[in-house]
């Protein structure tokens, strides 16, 4: 199954579609768009699989799938700098390249769907740490992921299996 992402050109917030529901999605700062870069705050158009789901332990349950489920830890970050070995792949903390946190403060990456985008083969520069993850309680534009709400995330997981896809569609 497809959870289908759509918006309109330059818009940060979208709709996803998701086994015959609709729910409120936030996209990246700079909208949809078909040329992804590193560092453009653009979620990128493309059928993207759902390869696994990280979580935060203390906060929450591990969540009910049928994708494979990790617990991250304070540790855990994600590279996004193009120039190392790394880039676009988990790392462990302290790191010298330039990264992400995947442990925060904020609850953003309580729950994160790791997207199969640039990784197969990672190609530097083309964008990295692209996830699904929990939206911002103001339904602030994200980085250049896509962001639901908890309950709705929690539902398409629920329904989730490997081999689903998230489908990014060009915007209108």
């Amino acid at each position: 199954m497809d959870l289908q992402i759509s918006g309109t050109s330059g818009a940060t917030e979208g709709r996803a579609l998701w086994g015959g529901r609709s729910f409120r999605c936030t996209l990246g700062r700079a909208g949809i768009r078909t040329d992804k870069r590193e560092g453009d705050g653009a979620t990128p158009t493309g059928r993207f699989l759902l390869r696994r789901v990280l979580y935060r332990p203390d906060r929450m349950a591990r969540p009910e799938t049928g994708l494979p489920v990790e617990a991250i830890a304070a540790d855990d970050g994600w590279c996004d700098d193009p120039a190392d070995p790394a880039y676009n792949r988990p790392i462990k903390l302290p790191f010298a390249g330039r990264h992400e946190r995947m442990w925060r403060d904020d609850a953003l990456y309580d729950i994160v769907v790791v997207l199969g985008h640039n990784d197969d083969p990672v190609i530097p520069g083309w964008g990295s740490a692209v996830f699904l993850h929990l939206a911002r309680p103001d339904r602030g534009p994200t980085e250049g992921c896509v962001g639901l709400a908890l309950p709705d995330l929690l539902a398409v997981l629920a329904d989730a299996r490997d081999g689903d896809c998230i489908c990014i569609e060009p915007p209108v």
